[in-house]
């Protein structure tokens, strides 16, 4: 912690309460005392903790909510198919992330890695869905861009985050389908377009598979623009079988009674 910002780590503030995470990023951010607060899953690896601290007032430039990279690696010098598969699809996501939110129409950002104006994020907390265990950071994503509160991301690799990818399919899917299930909670337009996009695209896919021939450039130029270390076979096998674990998650996530 340093004069104007505090980390927050919302495993640390759980209790026996049973209120889960949102309750505790309230608990610990109401207890800050300082302008802004930097969130960050305990599980995230963040290199150069003292070299982020000293960089990491330059990438606000005064705004209210700020994206931080991400990277996913895996521990394995070689990774399984399912981590490599994560890790590529991770790499879109962030790069998606990155772009969206530069034009001004951020659709996603994840609170493993998030810097934010502790009074803004004290202020939008009823719209986070306190009755919903997760998605603190897409629904706090959608208060700021409805309130016309200034976001940003930074690119910046000192303030990169790694992230480990799930090594086994159980936790992997039920992790995917707890995301999908908040999918009906979103109400910002940018989110609901860019989803609807990205459904009629892959069901489009799946009954005219040739479009694969057209989305696949697009896809592997956003994978390979954040993660070069991603191959050309895992990323065209992520395109293959992303329609099906996308309806797949889609409709577990809504079907299921409790997230």
């Amino acid at each position: 912690m340093n004069d104007q910002l505090t980390i927050i780590v919302p495993r640390q503030g759980i209790n026996d309460e049973g209120k889960g995470k949102k309750h505790a990023l309230y608990r610990l951010i109401s207890a800050a005392e300082t302008e802004y607060v930097w969130m960050m899953d305990d599980d995230v690896i963040l290199h150069g903790l003292e070299d982020a601290l000293t960089g990491y007032s330059l990438a606000l430039k005064g705004t209210d909510l700020l994206i931080l990279p991400l990277r996913m690696e895996s521990e394995s010098e070689k990774p399984s198919l399912l981590e490599r598969l994560q890790i590529a699809e991770y790499a879109a996501i962030q790069q998606l992330t990155i772009e969206t939110t530069k034009r001004g129409h951020a659709v996603m950002c994840s609170g493993a890695n998030l810097i934010a104006k502790r009074d803004r994020w004290l202020e939008s907390y009823p719209d986070l869905h306190p009755e919903i265990p997760s998605g603190d950071d897409m629904f706090l994503l959608e208060s700021f861009k409805r309130r016309g509160l200034k976001i940003a991301v930074s690119e910046s690799e000192e303030l990169t985050a790694i992230v480990r990818p799930h090594t086994e399919w159980r936790a992997f899917w039920k992790q995917r389908m707890r995301w999908a299930g908040k999918a009906p909670k979103y109400t910002d337009k940018d989110i609901l377009c860019c989803g609807a996009i990205v459904l009629i695209a892959n069901v489009i896919q799946v009954l005219c598979p040739v479009v694969l021939l057209v989305k696949f450039p697009i896809e592997y130029h956003l994978i390979k623009k954040r993660d070069k270390s991603v191959g050309f076979g895992t990323a065209l096998l992520l395109e293959v079988v992303y329609p099906f674990y996308m309806l797949i998650c889609l409709i577990g996530g809504l079907f299921r009674r409790r997230w």
